[in-house]
């Protein structure tokens, strides 16, 4: 077992940041939450915005590593709700991690960043961004924010390229209908052990960007193989695997 390491999770209180904290603590960490909702399964957490620059800054105090998840999580108003979470609350994570000393960020991203392939499969993430939405633009810039900080500023950054991880009942009916999402699907299991093997990567881990799945159910859409190799992450559920955590509503 690693010595315990001091994560920020922003999104705490959300699907995949329960998730993630019960991995992160699983393995001995020092967790504190950030979300605009209270996290009652962390001790430390803090009910803050994401867009604003003093509570991101005020969270970053004493941490080491951040996994940044907070953002509105699907295609939504640009100007009222993507800009404010996913573009303004992405700024301050970046600047508040290098301003805090923070060693890594780990960058929740998503497959919708090439949404526009269709084949050939599987995609790598060495193919070129297709998104097809303002959410899944926004991602590509987060991933490219991510690589400049790492490049510019030394910081450790892994972006972690989301499968489907259904953040309630309804989201979950919704993938029993679609065959492509069966592939891509991500348990919340599987999250949890992804993130930790971030969190726990060797410090020298400089820059990467990775898919992260559970295992396909027919078909491989998304090529793990780099989260395999670089930080040893291995999925252990496949669809439906893990859906009957999701609370329902």
């Amino acid at each position: 077992m690693l010595d315990p390491i001091s994560v920020l999770v922003t999104g705490s209180a959300g699907r995949v940041g329960k998730a993630v904290c019960a991995g992160l603590l699983a393995r001995g960490h020092k967790i504190r939450g950030f979300d605009l909702h209270p996290s009652p399964d962390v001790e430390e957490a803090v009910v803050g915005d994401i867009s604003s620059t003093e509570q991101v800054a005020k969270a970053m105090k004493g941490i080491e590593v951040v996994v940044h998840l907070a953002a509105t999580p699907d295609e939504d108003d640009f100007l009222g709700k993507l800009l404010p979470n996913n573009i303004v609350g992405l700024y301050n994570v970046l600047e508040s991690s290098l301003q805090a000393g923070v060693r890594r960020v780990v960058l929740a991203s998503t497959g919708q960043v090439v949404m526009g392939h269709e084949g050939p499969w599987p995609i790598t993430p060495d193919m070129p961004f297709s998104p097809r939405n303002w959410y899944g633009s926004a991602k590509v810039m987060a991933e490219m924010a991510g690589q400049f900080f790492a490049h510019v500023h030394g910081l450790s950054v892994i972006v972690a390229r989301l499968g489907w991880c259904p953040r309630d009942r309804n989201h979950a009916d919704k993938l029993k209908l679609d065959e492509f999402g069966k592939d891509v699907y991500l348990s919340p299991a599987d999250a949890g052990r992804f993130f930790a093997c971030a969190v726990e990567a060797p410090r020298d881990l400089h820059y990467c960007a990775v898919f992260v799945t559970s295992k396909p159910l027919k078909r491989l859409r998304f090529d793990i193989t780099s989260a395999r190799e670089l930080l040893q992450f291995e999925p252990a559920d496949t669809w439906p695997e893990g859906t009957e955590v999701v609370a329902g509503g």
